[in-house]
């Protein structure tokens, strides 16, 4: 049986296959077509599907979309009746998306096949529901509390649910305007972050700031009755395209949610690009501060209802990797499973899984223990771009390829390193990735100067073997998805300058060689060098999104001052000794 995923006309739209309940392939838009959280329809990511697994959209059985306009009406009736200057609004919205669902001409239209030879049926599933599908059948339990967070979906911004068996029971939604999505994004803006997506950006800014402003904030954003509720003072009226809206090109453009009431308290909006300040990293401060506490008050709210030891947890909220790894020391869940791909391009694998195990009862059969399911690229396809750009290289067997490339690292040079498929989510987790020395003290300096140009406080992330991960952080719960930060021992602080953020921490990815094996024998190579089981992981990509063909890591590399470059079993480098 195969089933298709689908975000669709909603920020990085994307497609997944999931083939007897197995997810055999997931890949973002954004990465085949270039457009950063590209929101229109998937219809490369579709094609890539199929390919991959030797298919055409006439064997689809059924199409899954992570999405139900129809889902949560009363609602949505019932915000417009009190604001009867927006119901025009929603009307002609509705009528958009309306005619946006209309799947089986769409997919026909897309790959230029027949309506009439298409049988599958669709099935489209709320927001939410499928965000948290999304983690919970793709976890290794039987029963989990389930967990999903964010700007908006279908109108609601939060949910929670008693996950067990095929079963998913909701049991409780919070709905717009209140988002504590929203309240993020709102204070991002506020301070000069007004692109989607430059949220995870904002986090790495907040350490730096003091508890200035964390009273004013908490009277923005209040815990209420086991949930929060926004003080929409301080927010734009909720628009009928509820805070972001998808420009025809598939460009995702958010409205602006501060109103003037901010700045009566905080004084003018800094302006992109513009001087940070004490005041805009203390509002950063603030902000993850009040989000955790809330967060954490849901949690716990949560675990009265559900009380398991262990939750599944997905939205784009769930990147929020500062409050994941603080979940264990301020709530009663003892394990989690997050999605790699917790935004919304993981509602592809949500709506196709909830459709095979929840709709059709097909019994649960899959852990997914590796997020390497978008494309890979062989040998004769790599070679070939490598002649095309003109590169001098070299083949190795593995072995030596990862002697080399732990010897470049060891050495302090900068490494692109592009092996096997594609990671799923927004993380490069050692298949897309640019690998440096995590101790020198230089290395963030060099990164951001050759090659990644971002702003002087975000951090750089290590990827460090599983059974060590106790031995250099102060928790041990795994982290495989790079979606937890940890405090890292005061005696491997210095070991790992490069990736030791301001306050001590370091959003981590476990490897285990089961996972990995090329990636972790990689970091095994560079212990043997260097005496440090870590390596410094960064995407690969520079002010793109993540290359995913061999030709655009080669166009990386060449125009950045990267060092070397490790493309399947090539090694090339910009020096030849």
């Amino acid at each position: 049986m195969l089933i298709l995923g689908l975000n669709m006309f909603h920020a990085d739209a994307s497609a997944a296959l999931v083939q007897d309940g197995e997810v055999v392939f997931a890949l973002a838009e954004e990465r085949l077509n270039r457009a950063k959280h590209f929101g229109g329809f998937p219809t490369l990511a579709v094609k890539a599907c199929l390919d991959a697994a030797g298919a055409k959209i006439t064997d689809i059985d059924h199409v899954a979309v992570g999405s139900d306009t129809d889902a949560n009406l009363a609602k949505k009736f019932q915000y417009a009746l009190a604001n009867p200057a927006k119901i025009l609004n929603f009307i002609r919205l509705r009528q958009r998306k309306e005619s946006m669902r209309d799947v089986r001409t769409l997919l026909s239209q897309a790959l230029e096949v027949d309506p009439a030879s298409l049988r599958f049926p669709v099935h489209h599933l709320e927001h939410h529901i499928a965000h948290i599908a999304s983690a919970y059948y793709c976890s290794p339990w039987e029963k989990a509390a389930g967990f999903s967070y964010d700007g908006s979906g279908d109108f609601v911004s939060t949910m929670m649910a008693r996950c067990e068996g095929n079963d998913i029971e909701v049991l409780h939604r919070v709905f717009l305007p209140h988002s504590l999505g929203s309240f993020y994004t709102m204070v991002c803006e506020f301070i000069g972050y007004k692109k989607y997506g430059d949220e995870g950006k904002v986090m790495g800014l907040a350490p730096y700031g003091k508890d200035t402003y964390c009273e004013q904030l908490r009277q923005i954003v209040g815990l209420k009755n086991g949930a929060f509720q926004l003080d929409l003072d301080f927010f734009q009226p909720l628009g009928s395209n509820q805070g972001m809206q998808v420009l025809p090109d598939g460009t995702v453009q958010l409205a602006r949610h501060f109103s003037e009431r901010m700045a009566e308290l905080f004084g003018a909006p800094r302006e992109p690009y513009s001087e940070i300040t004490q005041r805009d990293m203390d509002l950063a401060y603030a902000m993850q501060h009040c989000f955790e506490e809330v967060f954490f008050h849901l949690l716990n709210t949560l675990h009265k209802h559900v009380p398991f030891e262990d939750v599944v947890m997905a939205g784009g909220c769930a990147l929020n990797s500062v409050a994941n790894g603080k979940l264990f020391a301020r709530t009663p869940f003892r394990r989690t499973w997050i999605q790699p791909a917790a935004g919304d391009e993981g509602l592809a694998i949500g709506a196709a899984l909830h459709t095979y195990h929840s709709v059709l009862k097909q019994p649960r059969r899959q852990e997914l223990k590796r997020s390497y399911l978008g494309p890979e690229f062989a040998p004769p396809r790599i070679e070939a771009a490598l002649q095309q750009a003109g590169l001098k290289y070299r083949r190795l067997e593995r072995e030596p390829l990862l002697e080399a490339v732990a010897e470049q690292i060891a050495a302090g040079n900068v490494t692109g390193w592009f092996q096997g498929r594609m990671e799923w989510g927004p993380r490069a987790l050692g298949n897309r990735s640019i690998v440096a020395h995590p101790g020198l003290p230089n290395m963030k300096d060099i990164l951001n100067a050759r090659i990644k140009q971002r702003e002087w406080f975000r951090p750089f992330a290590p990827s460090i073997l599983a059974e060590r991960q106790n031995e250099y952080f102060e928790h041990g719960h795994p982290s495989p998805f790079m979606l937890h930060v940890y405090k890292i021992r005061p005696e491997k602080r210095a070991q790992l300058c490069a990736v030791n953020h301001v306050d001590d921490t370091g959003r981590l990815q476990s490897v285990s060689r089961e996972e990995n094996p090329l990636y972790y024998d990689l970091i095994r190579a560079f212990e043997r060098k260097s005496g440090i089981p870590v390596i410094l992981n960064t995407s690969f990509n520079e002010n793109e999104p993540i290359v995913c063909a061999p030709e655009e890591a080669i166009d990386c590399f060449r125009r950045t001052r990267m060092d070397a470059l490790a493309i399947g079993p090539f090694l090339a480098l910009k020096v030849e000794n």
